[in-house]
């Protein structure tokens, strides 16, 4: 489970003085349940995610993971979670095996383990084809999807994904969307991190809307339809965020 309580994140920039990235975020994400964090780019999402991911330390607030405090027990937090960053990079030189067996044993475990959780993962990514391929020949499809079998390689209980569909054609990012559902399916705790409306409405059991660091809207999207008067994704998020100039204006601050 992932539970925040008025997590909050704040940076010095020589420009705009204090930056709360993050302000007072209070959420909650449950076993068999994916958490959609919807969002303009430099809303806040991934300074959330990385606090929860310990990356970075809260400012203010506080935030559990699995059960465990992500500033007093980070270890236990990372030993828990699998976290895919938007920016993920591979070590060129090694295959797809060889970089997911890496990040095994950095994680504790024994070679069987790590050969069945291989199998494992290259049949439900479908890797097959480029496993014992190197990094640095892949595309972006590929880089990803051996991105995702390094993170989850030790099968954490929590997942956080952080727009892992960016730049993929649709067939690839079609496959790593219904991978995250099955990963929901089978009891884990999920946060799924994007700008993408359409995935966001499809994939998620819960929806929280993100803007210039605060979390403006949540709920179903049944019950935001209800909330906002409105069916389509876009159109809620829109009203969410106060309106186009709203919207325009914190785009605007991040440039």
């Amino acid at each position: 489970m992932i539970e925040t309580d008025n997590l909050t994140k704040t940076f010095k920039d020589k420009k705009r003085g204090i930056v709360r990235a993050v302000d007072g975020v209070t959420l909650r994400c449950k076993p068999g349940q994916i958490y959609g964090l919807l969002g303009a780019n430099g809303a806040g999402k991934t300074t959330a995610l990385r606090m929860l991911a310990t990356l970075l330390k809260p400012s203010d607030g506080s935030a559990k993971v699995a059960g465990y405090d992500v500033v007093n027990e980070g270890a236990k937090v990372r030993s828990a979670v699998g976290f895919l960053a938007a920016s993920t990079a591979l070590y060129g030189r090694l295959t797809a095996r060889e970089m997911v067996t890496y990040f095994g044993r950095l994680n504790g475990m024994d070679d069987p383990a790590i050969r069945a959780r291989v199998k494992q993962l290259s049949d439900e990514l479908d890797m097959a084809d480029f496993l014992d391929r190197k990094c640095d020949k892949f595309s972006t499809g590929m880089k990803q999807k051996t991105s995702i079998a390094r993170t989850l390689v030790h099968d954490p209980a929590v997942m956080i994904f952080d727009e892992p569909t960016l730049g993929l054609d649709v067939m690839t990012a079609r496959a790593i969307v219904r991978f995250v559902r099955d990963c929901r399916d089978r009891g884990k705790t999920v946060i799924y991190s994007s700008h993408v409306m359409s995935e966001i409405e499809k994939l998620c059991d819960r929806i929280g809307i993100i803007h210039d660091g605060q979390l403006v809207a949540e709920g179903t999207l049944a019950e935001l339809q209800e909330q906002f008067g409105e069916t389509d994704m876009e159109e809620i998020f829109v009203k969410a965020v106060g309106g186009e100039a709203a919207l325009a204006a914190a785009i605007e601050k991040q440039l």
